[in-house]
């Protein structure tokens, strides 16, 4: 299993009158850890893309086990569990400063060819960066 691990910090704009972040904002901190999971590896989307590769999100699913608040300091772990196929299964977890787990979601995107917009292998190239993260 391949593991990365980012800080964010919650804004103002992020909260409801309560102060807790919003729900919808959780897909955006996930979209962020995604990109910055791939970016560890040595890949970025916008190398993905311009390679033909498209990866639209199928589906995305979180439980909520306490809030974020404003001002609070999040780290946030991504993991690729399995080696991808023509998906690639990702798994969140969300943490704040003090260790209180706060959340935990998965997102499982499609590799598409971006001319014929069906799904397809992954690059080999990313294969080969993930290998030593699932030996055989």
């Amino acid at each position: 299993m391949f593991t990365a691990e980012i800080n964010l910090r919650v804004r103002y704009g992020e909260t409801d009158r309560m102060g807790y972040v919003y729900y919808g904002n959780y897909a955006e901190y996930y979209e962020v850890g995604r990109v910055e999971a791939l970016r560890a590896l040595g890949w970025s989307y916008k190398e993905m893309e311009d390679s033909g590769f498209l990866l639209p999100v199928h589906s995305y699913s979180i439980r909520y086990f306490k809030p974020a608040l404003y001002d609070d300091e999040l780290i946030l772990k991504t993991s690729i569990i399995a080696m991808p196929t023509a998906r690639i299964h990702f798994r969140y977890e969300m943490y704040n400063r003090n260790g209180d787990r706060l959340n935990e979601g998965e997102t499982i995107l499609v590799f598409v060819n971006a001319e014929t917009k069906k799904p397809c292998a992954p690059p080999e190239a990313f294969i080969k960066a993930l290998q030593p993260y699932f030996p055989q």
